[in-house]
């Protein structure tokens, strides 16, 4: 097991009236569609290394200004986590050239 450990900037507006959302339920908040920044700082071989580093973090410039904004995921080396394909939420346009034109 391993533990990832992500930062948060935020610059989305999905709050009420638009205003900037950190953290949802008790969940912290990303869109990074909107805007928002997903730090790794560091793999670590335990939970508790990587809350150790947030102690440190908080006390750095940027992360001192969203203290609450850090993710801890734990992953299984060698396990797949992504087993699907992925559709892109950016719409994709044909062109289709005027007749006679060259192609």
């Amino acid at each position: 097991m391993v533990f990832l450990l992500w930062h948060i900037g935020h610059r989305n507006e999905a709050g009420a009236d638009r205003t900037t959302l950190h953290i949802d339920g008790e969940s912290v908040f990303i869109s990074e569609r909107d805007g928002d920044d997903a730090k790794l700082l560091g793999v670590y071989s335990s939970y508790v290394k990587a809350e150790e580093r947030i102690r440190q973090a908080r006390l750095l410039p940027g992360f001192a200004d969203e203290p609450d904004c850090f993710v801890i995921d734990d992953y299984t080396l060698d396990e797949d986590e992504w087993t699907d394909g992925f559709e892109s939420e950016l719409l994709s346009v044909r062109v289709t050239p005027p007749p006679g034109s060259p192609h």
